[in-house]
C-alpha cells in the first residue's frame, strides 16, 4: 500500500501541516510519496525529502500549479494515481477545493478530516461540530482522505528521500484561472502555526475595541489574534482570522478566548488547544465547559489589567 501526499507550502517552504499529514500516512501503513506541486518550490521539496519516513518526493515545477487552482492540481494527482492506495492531504482551504475533485474524478468516496488511524481502511472523524466521532471503514480500492493535523504530531527530519522532478497534466481546460489575491500582511505567527492565540468575539463590541485591546496582549506574548466566527460576521475581524468549524482549526499550547460565548462552531476548532483560559462576564456562558482557566469578569477592565501585569514581569 503506498501513499501519495499533497504537501502543503507557504513562502515557497513547506507548511507544518504536512509534516503533521505525513505521521496519518505514516500509521496507515507502506511507503510514502510526497507530491510538491509549483514553482520556485526546490526549498520545499528539499524540506520534504528530510522528513523522517519519506521515500521519495515528486517535485512538479509548473507555475500551472503555483496558486493550488483545483483542476490542474487535480488533473496532475489523477495522472499519477494508478500507482496509489491512498491520496491524503492536510486538511486546509487548498486541500479541501482539491482533493473533493480528485475524488469525483475516482469516482470514490472521501474520507474528510480524519483525527485517526484504527486500521489502513478505517478511521475516525468528528461531526456534528465535534460533539461525536465517526467510525468510517473503506471498501473503495483507492482511498481520498484528508487529515485534521490538530490531531497529529509532526514527524520529524532524518531522511534523505531522492526528489524527483516530473512533468503532468496542467490544462484546466478553461475552467478557472487565476487573476489576484489580497493577502494580510502580519508580522505575528501565523494562525495554524502558533503556539499562542488569543482570539476575541462578538463581546469585544467593534473593529476598534479589537485592535485596541487584543492587540497589546498578542505583541507582548508574540501570539496570533483569532476570531469567532460571529465577531467576523459582525465586522470585527477579517475571515482569515476565523477559527471554528467553518474558520480554521487550532491547537495551540495556549488559547486565550476573550468575549466568546463558546457556540459549539467554535469550539470545534479550538478544543484540541493544550490549554485554554477564558475571558467572559457571563458565568454561564459555554466557553467555561471546555476551559482550563476561566475568569469571569468584564473584559474591558481585565485585558487592561492583563496587559499591566505582564509589563510588570518584563513581557
Amino acid at each position: 500500500m503506498t501513499t501519495l501526499l499533497l504537501a502543503e507550502t507557504a513562502g515557497g517552504a513547506l507548511a507544518p501541516a504536512t509534516a503533521k499529514a505525513l505521521t496519518a500516512a505514516k500509521e496507515i501503513g507502506g511507503p510514502v510519496h510526497i507530491l510538491v506541486a509549483g514553482s520556485g518550490l526546490e526549498k520545499a521539496a528539499a524540506q520534504a525529502a528530510a522528513l523522517a519516513g519519506v521515500e521519495k518526493v515528486l517535485l512538479a515545477g509548473s507555475a500551472a500549479y503555483d496558486h493550488v487552482l483545483a483542476e490542474p492540481v487535480a488533473a496532475l494527482i489523477l495522472g499519477l494515481a494508478g500507482a496509489y492506495d491512498v491520496i491524503l492531504a492536510p486538511s486546509t482551504s487548498a486541500t479541501k477545493n482539491v482533493l473533493p475533485r480528485v475524488s469525483a474524478l475516482l469516482d470514490v468516496a472521501q474520507i474528510s478530516d480524519i483525527i485517526k488511524v484504527v486500521a489502513p481502511d478505517t478511521f475516525e472523524r468528528p461531526i456534528y461540530a465535534g460533539n461525536a466521532i465517526q467510525t468510517v471503514r473503506s471498501k473503495d480500492a483507492k482511498r481520498v482522505i484528508t487529515v485534521r493535523t490538530t490531531a497529529f504530531a509532526a514527524t520529524g527530519e532524518g531522511g534523505s528521500a531522492p526528489i524527483e522532478t516530473i512533468s503532468g497534466a496542467v490544462d484546466s481546460q478553461g475552467l478557472s484561472s487565476f487573476k489576484s489575491e489580497a493577502l494580510a500582511q502580519s508580522e505575528r505567527p501565523e494562525l495554524t502555526a502558533a503556539k499562542i492565540i488569543i482570539s476575541g468575539g462578538r463581546g469585544l463590541g467593534s473593529a476598534e475595541n479589537f485592535g485596541k485591546y487584543l492587540e497589546p496582549l498578542a505583541n507582548r506574548l508574540n501570539a496570533a489574534i483569532g476570531a469567532s466566527r460571529a465577531a467576523v460576521d459582525a465586522g470585527y475581524a477579517p475571515n482569515d482570522l476565523q477559527v471554528g468549524q467553518t474558520g480554521k482549526a487550532v491547537a495551540p499550547d495556549l488559547y486565550v478566548a476573550v468575549g466568546i460565548s463558546g457556540a459549539i462552531q467554535h469550539l470545534a476548532g479550538m478544543k484540541d488547544s493544550k490549554v485554554i483560559v477564558a475571558i467572559n462576564k457571563d458565568e454561564e456562558a459555554p466557553i467555561y465547559q471546555v476551559a482550563d482557566f476561566g475568569l469571569v469578569a468584564d473584559l474591558f477592565t481585565a485585558l487592561p489589567e492583563f496587559d499591566a501585569e505582564l509589563a510588570k514581569s518584563g513581557r
